[in-house]
């Protein structure tokens, strides 16, 4: 289940939850964060490589592309065995910025996106066939969890994809993890 948490980002313990899709994409539209249900169906095996995947979803990727004109795509995955998932897990959890506009549509599994908005914080549950948009500049930060289990395609508008510039803030270090995240919603 898809699901947002608002809070002040002042007040970890404070939030207002949303858990209606249509309730999720209203609270994020004013942020030009774009908050989609898509179809993520194409039976896929656990070892398919980025092409195979890249190739199944050619058709919405070539739609995307076409639309905001992104120049990188690439996949990326990770699973509970992965021996890097506990240093991948924190380079994605300090808070940063990218200079481009990037989009990531979840084709398995599930993460935390946490956008740092004025003195918001918005906590997005994405799920398998969420597409989800960051806008250049804003400050975010991402937590796939201590045994992480997902694949995103992802889309960005500069040819070299994923470049972060991180803020050097720990605000993220203040707010629900993946983990206590989805306890707390379930």
């Amino acid at each position: 289940m898809s699901a947002l948490t608002v809070y002040p980002d002042n007040a970890p313990n404070n939030g207002n939850t949303y858990l209606d899709f249509s309730d999720i994409q209203a609270q994020l539209e004013p942020l030009n964060v774009r908050f989609e249900r898509w179809s993520a169906g194409f039976a896929l095996p656990d070892d398919a490589d980025q092409d195979a995947i890249l190739q199944a979803y050619r058709q919405p990727i070539d739609r995307l592309q076409k639309e905001y004109g992104f120049q990188s795509v690439d996949v990326i995955g990770m699973s509970p065995n992965h021996p890097e998932k506990a240093a991948l897990r924190q380079k994605f959890l300090s808070e940063h910025i990218h200079d481009d506009f990037e989009v990531r549509f979840f084709i398995e599994g599930r993460g935390l996106f946490s956008l740092h908005v004025d003195d918001k914080v918005y906590c997005i549950l994405c799920e398998q066939g969420d597409l989800i948009s960051v806008p250049a500049g804003a400050k975010h930060w991402f937590d796939m969890g201590k045994n992480p289990n997902f694949r995103c395609i992802r889309l960005f508008t500069t040819p070299d994809g994923w470049v972060a510039n991180f803020t050097g803030s720990n605000i993220s270090e203040q707010f629900p993890s993946f983990d206590d995240y989805v306890q707390q919603i379930e």
